[in-house]
């Protein structure tokens, strides 16, 4: 009966925040002030599980903000369908390891329903496939080693230390990444569009050692800073001329992939040897979803593909299918791909375009109320649904005292960022629209608040 009583809570509780239309947006406290609240919670007898729970729901789920609040305009946050939050908590009640085909069949199937659809809107050829993994770092991490394990077929360049070229409008993953794999990265001097020309200038830069260990090339499809996109074309075409490996980070911008106004601004991307979403961006997945696509899955399996007696099973015959830990970085696994494919076989896929053309309107909408607001003024242009612009008179102090200001009301969470302006970096306010709840209103009284 205790089981099934705090079962019923947790099931409470979840109704309840999936049902609700209204959130508080919660402020973080220090571990110190949580400690005083909730005292000790693991101790030799335990504090008992309805214990547990109300400091939980009374205290410590509080000190979190909210990704899918609709005033969460910072960093690049998430608006899980409610489908999709649902079918988490059925994901994890089901206990599938989803690294292999013969323990997790029917979870990675419906994963690959999901996978399919997303490749889809990418234009790789036949053949091209992926698998979901725990986010961008991740998916980046896995496409990169499949590179240079690729590039080290030839023995040529067994001992060589390998060398990736992006710009500094990358993602701070793929300097993380490049430094797990222990390559070396030459970031080009840019913040806008990388172009087809800096990459043609910045090879024939490089001295005969760096051009031997070049291997690959980084896009962006969709910076997190402002949503810009690469010259996906123009990087294709010298990577094909000069036998790189072309990879895309689309971990935030891949969403956008499936609205038809922007489509035409990721055209190269069908051209990419590996390419990085996260569903837990833009295509309202719950963290943690990120997907890491090949054009040619094979040269993946054979950089990740794990060995060992007791795997053995996992390869016979009578185990036959698709085993997604041989392509990413990861043996153990959820099928945390599960939640997307029942949002999005519950919604379809006609949804799913319209909830990101509205990401795309609302940071359009939100350009054209700062053109009209005298305090305000736009950095540069919207972009994807990512908009940069500042508040006239301000210093990087004025910036980050407002943050603090509107998120200890609990009205809103707009962060600074900083953009390259002449040979400085400028403070500036920032905003990222994914949540389609998001309402002009919202944004008109953010911008009021800065008054």
């Amino acid at each position: 009966m205790e089981l099934i009583e705090m079962t019923l809570d947790v099931m409470k509780y979840a109704i309840g925040r999936i049902s609700a239309t209204e959130h508080q947006i919660g402020k973080p406290k220090k571990a110190e002030e949580l400690k005083a609240i909730v005292g000790e919670t693991v101790t030799a007898k335990g504090v008992g599980g309805e214990y547990a729970f109300n400091l939980w729901k009374e205290h410590l789920s509080k000190a979190n903000v909210p990704v899918d609040h609709p005033r969460n305009l910072a960093f690049v946050p998430a608006s899980p369908t409610r489908a999709a939050i649902m079918f988490d908590l059925v994901t994890s009640a089901s206990s599938i390891h989803g690294a292999y085909w013969m323990e997790g069949a029917g979870g990675i199937f419906c994963e690959n329903e999901a996978m399919s659809w997303i490749v889809s809107l990418t234009g790789l050829p036949a053949g091209a496939f992926g698998v979901f993994t725990s986010g961008g770092t991740a998916a980046n991490l896995s496409a990169i080693v499949t590179a240079r394990e690729f590039w080290r077929r030839d023995d040529t360049y067994k001992r060589e230390k390998g060398l990736i070229i992006t710009s500094i409008g990358a993602h701070s993953s793929i300097k993380a990444m490049a430094k797990v794999a222990d390559v070396d990265i030459l970031l080009v001097d840019t913040e806008e569009r990388l172009t087809g020309s800096d990459l043609r200038n910045t090879i024939e830069g490089l001295n005969f050692h760096q051009r031997k260990r070049l291997f690959a090339v980084v896009a962006t499809g969709g910076t997190t800073n402002a949503g810009i996109i690469d010259d996906l074309e123009g990087i294709a075409d010298i990577c094909e001329q000069e036998n790189l490996w072309f990879h895309v980070d689309a971990a935030y911008g891949g969403g956008a992939l499936a609205a038809d106004s922007v489509r035409h601004l990721f055209n190269g991307i069908e051209r990419a040897d590996s390419i990085t979403i996260d569903p837990h961006k833009w295509m309202f997945s719950p963290y943690d979803c990120g997907a890491v696509i090949y054009k040619e899955p094979e040269l993946a399996k054979e950089a990740h593909s794990q060995q060992g007696s007791y795997l053995d099973i996992f390869k016979d015959e009578g185990a036959h299918g698709f085993n997604p830990t041989d392509y990413q970085i990861q043996l153990t696994r959820r099928v945390r791909g599960l939640p997307l494919w029942f949002s999005l076989a519950t919604h379809g896929t006609d949804r799913y375009k319209q909830s990101v053309e509205r990401g795309l309107e609302l940071a359009q909408l939100a350009g054209k109320m700062i053109e009209e607001n005298p305090n305000v003024e736009l950095v540069r242009e919207p972009s994807l649904s990512c908009v940069l612009y500042r508040r006239i008179g301000w210093k990087p102090e004025d910036y980050t005292n407002w943050t603090y200001e509107n998120h200890k009301k609990g009205f809103a969470l707009v962060t600074p960022t900083k953009w390259k302006n002449g040979d400085t970096f400028e403070t500036v306010s920032r905003f990222c629209f994914i949540n389609p709840d998001t309402t002009e209103n919202d944004i008109q009284m953010i911008l009021e608040s800065m008054n």
